[in-house]
């Protein structure tokens, strides 16, 4: 079988190196399509690709009807916005990610950021500290549960909320459940989101919602942008002089909140999964995923019906 590395943005060598040794130990061939710039590039690459290894790569129905010969299609990470799965099982294709692999980089990133937050963005003023204070986790799965981790080393009170995780779960990992979102808002000195975009979630994160945080409230987005409610954001931080808010995904209305100096922060580009470890993690086990599935069948990581 071919399969096809698809990246605009591509995979470490060490990762590529990895991928190349599973795929052929399985006794399948290995293409690379790095760096491309232009989508023709992608639909000429896929005509002959029985699998393709994407990032942040679109897979749309275009690309689909260029690849007439595509069973499997995985995205080297947790999100998947960026497949249409409706297009795929249209196209008789499953489509899966490789949820776990990158938590660990996303989760140490939320430290990353909420330091510089707490303390001023290194301005030379004095800050606070996350010691003793209350972080509350929206969405328990991979990466929140990475950040209740490392929370504890912080010595931090950490509380979560999750709509598919039961109570007792997020209990038995000695984390503070919750009843509802309202709750984690109303309860916590930072709120970190781990939510993906779906209908439900997107724009979610609203005036009403984050303005029910306490004095001093950060908000810290690692999750997706489109949860954001970016209008609603922006008044309440500009009647509500206390609130920070920093993120890894740049909104669309980032000049406007660039006004908010001292109390707001993006990174240039989505770095939670930039890491040489979590890059290596993610291709390799997207590279198990696609010889199991050509072996055995396995779709256990299948997000397509």
């Amino acid at each position: 079988m071919k399969v096809l590395v698809a990246t605009e943005k591509p995979f470490a060598a060490a990762a590529v190196n990895g991928i190349k040794a599973e795929i052929e130990a399985a006794g399948n061939e290995l293409a690379l399509l790095e760096k491309y710039t232009e989508k023709a590039q992608l639909l000429d690459a896929v005509k002959d690709a029985d699998a393709l290894i994407i990032r942040s790569d679109k897979v749309d129905a275009e690309v689909l009807d260029a690849a007439k010969q595509l069973k499997i299609v995985v995205r080297a990470g947790a999100g998947y916005d960026n497949i249409d799965l409706a297009a795929a099982t249209a196209h008789n294709v499953v489509a899966e990610n490789t949820p776990g692999q990158n938590a660990n980089a996303v989760a140490e990133l939320v430290f990353g950021l909420l330091v510089f937050a707490v303390r001023n963005f290194y301005n030379g003023k004095a800050g606070t500290e996350l010691m003793g204070k209350k972080l509350g986790i929206l969405a328990f799965g991979n990466v929140g549960r990475n950040v209740a981790r490392i929370a504890k080393g912080f010595g931090m009170d950490v509380y979560a909320y999750d709509a598919f995780c039961p109570a007792e779960v997020i209990e038995k990992a000695g984390v503070h459940a919750v009843a509802n979102q309202e709750a984690l808002f109303e309860t916590c000195d930072v709120v970190s989101l781990h939510i993906p975009a779906t209908p439900e979630t997107k724009q979610s994160i609203n005036y009403a919602l984050v303005g029910k945080m306490k004095k001093g409230g950060i908000l810290v987005n690692t999750a997706r942008k489109e949860v954001i409610n970016e209008p609603e954001l922006l008044k309440l931080m500009a009647e509500r002089e206390d609130l920070k808010f920093v993120t890894d995904i740049m909104p669309d209305a980032n000049a406007d909140f660039q006004k908010f100096e001292g109390r707001y922060f993006s990174t240039p580009k989505k770095m939670g999964a930039q890491t040489a470890e979590a890059n290596t993690n993610a291709g390799i086990a997207a590279a198990k995923q696609i010889n199991a599935f050509f072996k055995d069948g396995d779709t256990k990581f299948q997000v397509n019906k």
